[in-house]
C-alpha cells in the first residue's frame, strides 16, 4: 500500500482541533517529541480495513438500536467506504498530528460527512475499538499462516514418500545412532508443523470474543447491541468483562508464542539443510533459486536461504520476549504501553510468512543424494543395536547383557578397522559363543530399517501408511 504520511515542524503546537482526541481539555498541541513518541500510525495503518470495518458495523448497530438517526449511519458508511477506497489507491494523507490510525479515519470522515462523523464514536473508545481491530488482523493472519504451514507439510509429505526407502544416518548428539530412511525424518517435521496448526488454531479460537462496546473501561450507559455487533464482525460473542476486554492482550502473546515454536522448528529444518548441504554430508543439493555465491571464491554455494530462515528466529523469539515484558507491570485496564503491542505482532507475521515461504521452496526444490546417505548410514557402526536385539531376540539373553557383548564386539571392530559385519564368525564366537551366522543377516542398513516395524517405526511400509495417513489428517 502506498499513502502519503506528514507531521508538522517541532516546537510546541497551538491547539490541533483536527485531533478529535484532544477536544477542548488542551490549550495548545503537544511538543514535537511528544507528538513523534506518541504517534503510531507507521505502525497502526496496517489496521485500516479492520478499522474501517468495525466502525461500519458499529454504527449499523448504532442506527437499530436508535442511537443515531438511518442518515447520519447512512453517511457514515458512505464515507467510511470512501476512505477505504482511498487507502487502497495511496490516495489518502495519513497525518502524525492525528496519532494513530483512527484519529486519520475520523478525522477524514469529517471532512466528507461533516458533523455526522461525530457521531461514530458514541458509545465506544479507542480502548475496545484497537483491541478489536487487532484481533480481526491477528485472525487474518492466523487464517494466512495456517495455510502456509500446511503448503509446507505438503512440500515434506511429498518427499517423504519419493524417500520412504532412501536410508540414511539417524543421529543423537550429531553422532551415528542407527540407520532411518529420510522420509522418515521428513515426516517428524510434518508432525512438529502439525503442532503449530493446532496451536495457532487455539489460539485463534480463543481469540475470537468481541472487545467493541466495552468502551474505555467501564461499558456503556448507551443500549447497544453487543451481541449484534459481534456476529456482524465474526466473532464468536463478545467479551464478558469490560475492564478484561479493553486490557487484555493475551492473544497477542499467544500468537508470539506460536510463531516462537513454530520458527524454533524452522529453524531446526534450516540447521539440518545447511548440514546436508555441505560437502562433509552431501546429502542434499538445493537449487541455484535458494543458494548464493561467494564475491571472492567462484566455488562456493551457499545454503543462504536456510541461513537467514534460522537466524530470522531471533527475531520472533525477540518479540516474544519484548511483549512479554511490555505487559508484565501494567495494572488494569489500558496504559499507552499498550501501543507497543502491534509493531511485534506484525513483524512476526511477516518474517514468519516468508521464512515458511523459503523453506516451502527449499523442500520442494532439493534432490537427494541416496547414495551418500546409504554410505553414511552405514559408518559409525549405526547397526550395533540390532545386533544386541538378536542377541535378546535369538539367544534369550537380557538386554544389558547383550549390550554389554555388542560393546566389546564394537571395540574389536573399531580396533580392526572395520565394520561390524567385517567380522568374521570366530572373532565374534570369542566374545559370545553362542552367536551364529545368522546374526549376519541382521547387520546391513537396509536390514536394519525394515525390521523397525513397529507404530512409528522407520520401515518403509510404515513410511509409506505414515505419509498416507498425514496427507488425510493434514491435506484433506
Amino acid at each position: 500500500m502506498s499513502a502519503k504520511s506528514s507531521s508538522p515542524p517541532g516546537g510546541p503546537n497551538p491547539t490541533d482541533q483536527a485531533n478529535p482526541s484532544r477536544g477542548g481539555r488542551f490549550e495548545t498541541g503537544p511538543g514535537e517529541v511528544m507528538e513523534r513518541i506518541n504517534a503510531s500510525i507507521e505502525v497502526d495503518r496496517r489496521l485500516y480495513a479492520h478499522d474501517i470495518a468495525g466502525s461500519k458495523a458499529h454504527a449499523a448497530m448504532l442506527v437499530r438500536q436508535g442511537i443515531i438517526s438511518r442518515e447520519d449511519g447512512e453517511a457514515i458508511d458512505a464515507g467510511l467506504d470512501k476512505i477505504l477506497q482511498q487507502i487502497e489507491k495511496g490516495e489518502f494523507t495519513f497525518r502524525a498530528s492525528l496519532e494513530d490510525i483512527h484519529m486519520n479515519i475520523e478525522a477524514r470522515l469529517e471532512e466528507l460527512i461533516g458533523e455526522a462523523a461525530g457521531r461514530l464514536h458514541t458509545a465506544r473508545s479507542r480502548n475496545d475499538q484497537v483491541a478489536t481491530d487487532l484481533r480481526m488482523w491477528v485472525r487474518d493472519a492466523l487464517d494466512g499462516l495456517d495455510h502456509a504451514v500446511r503448503e509446507l507439510q505438503a512440500a515434506l509429505i511429498t518427499q517423504a514418500e519419493h524417500h520412504a526407502a532412501t536410508v540414511m544416518p539417524g543421529l543423537t548428539h550429531l553422532q551415528g545412532a542407527q540407520p532411518v530412511t529420510f522420509g522418515h525424518h521428513l515426516l517428524a517435521y510434518v508432525e512438529m508443523f502439525g503442532r503449530d496448526r493446532g496451536r495457532l488454531a487455539d489460539c485463534r479460537r480463543r481469540l475470537n470474543e468481541c472487545p467493541l462496546g466495552a468502551g474505555a473501561l467501564a461499558g456503556t450507559a448507551f443500549q447497544i447491541d453487543r451481541e449484534a455487533t459481534a456476529r456482524a464482525l465474526g466473532f464468536d460473542r463478545p467479551a464478558a468483562n469490560s475492564l478484561d476486554a479493553v486490557s487484555d492482550r493475551d492473544f497477542a502473546l499467544e500468537f508470539l508464542a506460536a510463531g516462537a515454536i513454530a520458527v524454533v522448528h524452522l529453524s531446526r529444518l534450516a540447521e539440518e539443510i545447511v548440514l546436508w548441504t555441505s560437502e562433509r554430508f552431501g546429502f542434499v543439493r538445493l537449487s541455484d533459486a535458494f543458494t548464493t555465491g561467494s564475491s571472492i571464491m567462484p566455488q562456493k554455494r551457499n545454503p543462504d536461504a536456510a541461513e537467514l530462515v534460522r537466524a530470522k528466529a531471533g527475531r520472533i523469539l525477540g518479540a516474544l520476549a519484548g511483549l512479554l515484558a511490555v505487559m508484565k507491570g501494567l495494572p488494569l485496564a489500558y496504559a499507552k504501553d499498550m501501543q507497543e503491542d502491534k509493531a511485534p505482532v506484525f513483524d512476526t507475521a511477516d518474517t514468519l510468512t516468508l521464512c515458511l515461504a523459503a523453506m516451502t521452496g527449499m523442500v520442494r526444490d532439493m534432490t537427494v543424494d541416496a547414495d551418500a546417505m546409504r554410505a553414511a548410514a552405514a559408518e559409525g557402526f549405526t547397526t550395533a543395536t540390532d545386533l544386541a536385539d538378536w542377541l535378546v531376540r535369538a539367544l534369550g539373553l537380557p538386554f544389558r547383557k547383550a549390550h554389554q557383548i555388542t560393546g566389546r564386539l564394537v571395540r574389536m571392530a573399531e580396533e580392526k578397522g572395520c565394520g561390524l559385519a567385517d567380522l568374521d564368525l570366530a572373532q565374534m564366537q570369542s566374545v559370545e559363543p553362542a552367536i551364529t551366522a545368522e546374526l549376519f543377516g541382521v547387520l546391513g542398513v537396509e536390514e536394519s530399517v525394515a525390521s523397525r516395524t513397529s507404530f512409528g517405526g522407520t520401515a518403509p511400509d510404515n513410511v509409506r501408511r505414515a505419509a498416507a495417513a498425514a496427507r488425510e489428517r493434514y491435506l484433506r
